[in-house]
């Protein structure tokens, strides 16, 4: 749907954004994810047209432009208006005709669970209230392309499973969406593909699916320290590492945990746990950082 190709974006001595290129495609919900700084935000401003870039390019991969619903991070609402009467006014800067903004404004309403809240001043509205606020207006108009930096942020855990759900079936129903989070839970729930930021610059891309079966490993956890026989147990393949009383088995390594619980019992050690893991978005997220 949308294609980054080697953007740069500089706000005087501060690189923002330094040759990005990455690649939305439709149906796709792409997690951005990156430290404070790392140029979530200014992202989301390029895509949705409020920037330009100084380098590279942004441009649409079958010629047309989607019609795109944001919802900022830092959101700002004219206080003394009620929900309803805000989001009509939205509607109406939309293009939404006159006869069709009442729905339109009622159904996007009971999809983030605020039609309880339609007559409610916004200055007297919570913080997560306004955050479902932010989502419905960037709703309106079924727009295919939703640009969503950090939706849940604000809610409690039943707000965010609830926003979780919503994503879900906007997924289903055929959207594009970008969303930036701090919730590493809440990313590997509902995205499939995932992208992470540091310093203004792609550090990690892979779909979700590849980036959570990857790097397979063996962890063994012995009853006491390993410093006595780490280096008879790492001679064993180079990719076993031994720290402290754990053995992690990586790739080929793996298959010799039969051959290194038996050197741990023949050494007199007891073993109190063997797990096989996955590598965890955690994990991903702090190598992409680091």
């Amino acid at each position: 749907m949308i294609e980054i190709q080697n953007v740069s974006k500089q706000f005087y001595s501060l690189k923002a954004l330094d040759g990005v290129s990455l690649r939305i495609g439709r149906g796709e919900v792409v997690g951005l994810l990156g430290p404070n700084g790392a140029g979530k935000t200014t992202l989301f401003k390029l895509v949705a047209g409020l920037l330009h870039p100084d380098l590279g390019k942004i441009r649409p991969t079958n010629g047309r432009w989607p019609t795109i619903g944001y919802k900022p991070d830092r959101l700002l609402f004219p206080d003394r208006l009620r929900v309803s009467e805000y989001l009509k006014m939205v509607a109406n800067l939309c293009g939404i005709r006159p006869e069709a903004q009442e729905k339109a404004v009622f159904d996007v309403l009971v999809q983030v669970d605020l039609i309880s809240q339609a007559d409610k001043r916004i200055r007297d509205c919570s913080k997560g209230m306004r955050q479902r606020l932010g989502f419905a207006q960037a709703m309106l108009g079924d727009p295919p392309l939703l640009l969503l930096d950090e939706p849940s942020n604000g809610l409690d855990p039943n707000g965010q499973a609830s926003m979780q759900e919503l994503i879900r079936k906007l997924h289903a129903a055929g959207k594009t969406i970008l969303m930036s989070s701090h919730q590493l839970e809440e990313v590997t729930a509902v995205c499939t593909q995932l992208v992470i930021l540091n310093n203004g610059q792609v550090h990690y891309q892979n779909s979700m699916v590849e980036a959570l079966t990857i790097s397979p490993h063996t962890l063994i956890q012995a009853d006491r320290d390993l410093a006595g026989i780490a280096d008879m147990i790492r001679a064993q393949h180079p990719e076993i590492q031994v720290q402290d009383n754990k053995i992690l088995l990586r790739g080929e390594a793996m298959a010799l945990r039969r051959e290194i619980l038996a050197l741990l019992l023949q050494a007199q050690y007891d073993v109190l746990h063997v797990e096989q893991k996955h590598v965890t978005l955690a994990e991903i997220y702090a190598r992409a950082v680091r």
